[in-house]
């Protein structure tokens, strides 16, 4: 009896050394910790699901059948973007800033957790949060504003998987322009509004003058949006298609590498 124990507790001590192990046990506590964090819930949950409708209201229609777009549509790129920003970046900004300076980080790197896996486990409920809001707004806004089935599924889900591990990197790295959690929040304001205003969420790049939109197609979260709506849309060529995979991708490596050099693991003294 007591050896099949002891075998038993052997298994299970082994199972939580592997990666797999590791990066689970941390993803559960971080559901638990997110779930104690009531302002951080909110951001990731109701702040993306209300934006949208709001937005809504100040769309000019006439303009968007004008640029052979439907408010469907675009309501549903605009749902998206929400998601990717407040339910993945934003709430990130926080959950990083916040182990750091409570120096949660700094002891699980002094385990057998690697750099990645913890990074990675922290963003786990944001991503989650952030793929079902994606998933659910794209079906309200489809039977809701008669937007219709995706034209080209594959580039809408692809447009959501390539935003989100870039908003994971981005959150990573722009706590390293803040000293506080509370600071973080402002340091995270940038990307939102530029996103917000410059990336599609608002207003549909389509109806900007070519020029300005021409140097909105080179922002983070642009690509991600183009591939979404263009997607939904049918509208999105072959060559427009790559072309807003190879930002995305560029602004996903650079992200990955500067997060590497210069993200901080500890408070600053």
């Amino acid at each position: 009896m007591s050896t099949g124990t002891a075998t038993a507790t052997g298994t299970g001590t082994a199972a939580r050394t592997t990666s797999a192990g590791r990066f689970k046990a941390l993803a559960r506590a971080e559901f638990t910790l997110i779930g104690r964090s009531k302002g951080v819930l909110f951001t990731a949950v109701f702040v993306p699901l209300v934006l949208p409708f709001s937005v809504s209201r100040t769309m000019d229609k006439g303009d968007l059948k004008g640029a052979g777009l439907n408010l469907g549509t675009v309501m549903i790129s605009s749902a998206i973007a929400f998601s990717l920003l407040f339910a993945v970046y934003s709430s990130l900004v926080s959950v990083y800033a916040s182990r750091r300076e409570e120096l949660v980080l700094k002891r699980l790197r002094t385990g057998e957790l690697r750099d990645l896996e913890i990074l990675s486990g922290a963003a786990v409920p944001s991503v989650v949060i952030g793929l079902v809001q994606c998933t659910a707004v794209a079906v309200v806004c489809t039977f809701a504003l008669d937007a219709g089935a995706p034209e080209a599924p594959q580039l809408v889900v692809l447009g959501v998987l390539l935003g989100i591990p870039l908003c994971v990197a981005l959150a990573a790295l722009t706590t390293v322009f803040s000293r506080s959690v509370e600071s973080a929040q402002v340091a995270a304001m940038p990307m939102l509004l530029v996103s917000m205003i410059g990336s599609g969420a608002v207003v549909p790049l389509e109806i900007l003058p070519d020029k300005m939109a021409a140097v909105c197609e080179l922002l983070p979260l642009t690509s991600a949006l183009t591939l979404v709506r263009g997607g939904w849309s049918g509208s999105l060529s072959g060559g427009e298609a790559v072309k807003a995979i190879a930002i995305a991708v560029a602004w996903i490596l650079v992200a990955v590498f500067a997060v590497q050099k210069r993200f901080r693991w500890e408070p600053r003294r």
